[in-house]
């Protein structure tokens, strides 16, 4: 789909396999790799398990990753685009811009959800041998339980990959996720008629929410990133739940506030609003 050679082409069991291998592949250096304060929980676990020293960099007031905090030395750096859980995506152009900063740092681009409102930074790869961008067939593929991850990148960082993978982890795809995931790919109506589906009814929840006075924080994900001016999440994410509805509470600095609502069918989205409106003016 994105016309790069085989050899710009690295496949995992999982991109959380890709992420792990790149962070062992290209971030164990003495400078410290960047990331954003608010982001995928396991960037910092994998910096601890590998040994690699981190730099978190905070987001702004609205949770935007500003380009230019990333203009410092650095052994690397990685981030989600869109961002999680927040839901945020940066543009081409800023990506471009950063890696303008960083000619000598592998920039690991995760676009696990790029597809729900994004644009990839793939096309990039051509111009810039220090870029690798990881994506998934667990999210808008619907693959997620078979594990099947993916990395694009300059055959430089390929062969880095395919280093530590043979030397760490040798094991294949499972027989049963590579045909599936073909299969996946070959059929565009429907990977285009689902991710088109999750858009139309985020946006239609979107609003809903907004009309029972929640703040939210613009989405390219299939998820939304949201907060109640008077309703306490915690209690909202406790309540919910007693009612069946689970929803993602983080109970850290600046996000303590938040839930994170997944975008499901438009059956689970009206039980989940309806439910909802019930809570509010208990978790006050």
């Amino acid at each position: 789909n994105y016309g790069v050679a085989s050899e710009n082409l690295f496949v995992g069991n999982g991109s959380d396999e890709v992420l792990a291998l790149a962070f062992m592949a290209f971030f164990a250096q003495e400078r410290p790799i960047l990331f954003p304060d608010i982001t995928y929980s396991f960037y910092d676990v994998y910096c601890k398990l590998v040994g690699v020293d981190y730099q978190t960099i905070p987001l702004t007031e609205l949770f935007e990753l500003q380009v230019s905090d990333y203009r410092r030395m650095n052994g690397g750096i990685i981030f989600p685009n869109p961002n999680a859980p927040t839901g945020h995506v940066v543009s081409l152009a800023e990506i471009e811009q950063l890696l303008q900063f960083n000619p000598d740092s592998v920039v690991v681009i995760d676009e696990a959800y790029i597809d729900f409102g994004g644009t990839t930074a793939v096309p990039l790869i051509h111009r810039y041998p220090n870029l690798l961008v990881a994506q998934t067939f667990s999210k808008s593929r619907s693959l997620a339980g078979l594990r099947v991850g993916y990395a694009i990148g300059h055959a430089d960082l390929i062969e880095g990959l395919e280093r530590i993978k043979n030397s760490f982890n040798s094991y294949p795809l499972d027989r049963l996720a590579v045909p599936a995931a073909i299969a996946a790919v070959a059929d565009s109506t429907y990977f285009e008629a689902v991710c088109q589906k999750i858009m139309a009814t985020r946006a239609w929840v979107e609003s809903r929410l907004r009309d029972l006075g929640f703040e939210l924080v613009p989405s390219a994900a299939n998820f939304i990133f949201i907060k109640h001016p008077r309703a306490n999440a915690q209690k909202l994410y406790l309540t919910l739940k007693q009612q069946g509805v689970l929803v993602r509470y983080f109970d850290k600095p600046r996000i303590n506030n938040h839930l994170r609502i997944t975008i499901g069918t438009d059956e689970e989205m009206t039980i989940f609003l309806a439910r909802l409106v019930g809570c509010i003016e208990e978790c006050v």
